[in-house]
């Protein structure tokens, strides 16, 4: 059985040349996204996917905008408001040393290397320079912590442990 990966939600339509609007949810748009690339869209109630085949590409705002061949106007792409685009695992490529697909992330016990318990991973912000992970500590209190090098000490995703050492402040 395949295993899917969301890497985007259609939330709108653009314009009215067959463009759809994408909250994007993958580590790599510019991969993803890539004219000529398959990407299958499932929609809510349906496990049967539609694929489809990206023709164009661009940002605008904080939407990714594409559109899909054969899909020429707002009228053939307005059924998919509301589907996530998704790829099967065959497509997820090799990463090089200590990048990770949000996947493999999100669930990690969040640890400082003194052996205090932060809570887990829930979320994978994207807003800049680096991602922040969202950890939700045991009482309910989110805490953002920066991927990078100062700040993330250990990550082992077979056992699902990422250790921290926390910068000043970071914690309270």
């Amino acid at each position: 059985m395949e295993k899917w990966f969301n890497v985007g939600k259609i939330v709108n339509t653009h314009g009215i040349r067959g463009e759809v609007r994408v909250i994007s949810k993958t580590d790599f748009p510019e991969q993803r996204y890539k004219v000529g690339n398959t990407l299958y869209l499932f929609m809510p109630g349906s496990n049967k996917p539609v694929e489809l085949t990206v023709k164009t590409h661009r940002t605008h705002k904080n939407f990714n905008l594409l559109t899909f061949e054969g899909f020429e106007n707002i009228n053939e792409v307005e059924k998919f408001r509301d589907g996530i685009l998704k790829v099967p695992e065959s497509q997820l490529g090799n990463l090089e040393k200590d990048e990770y697909y949000y996947h493999e992330i999100i669930g990690c016990l969040v640890a400082t290397t003194s052996g205090m318990e932060i809570g887990k991973v829930t979320e994978i912000l994207s807003p800049g320079a680096n991602d922040v992970w969202v950890i939700k500590s045991p009482g309910g209190k989110e805490i953002l912590i920066p991927y990078i090098e100062d700040v993330v000490k250990k990550v082992d995703i077979k056992e699902k442990v990422i250790l921290i050492e926390p910068m000043e402040g970071l914690l309270s």
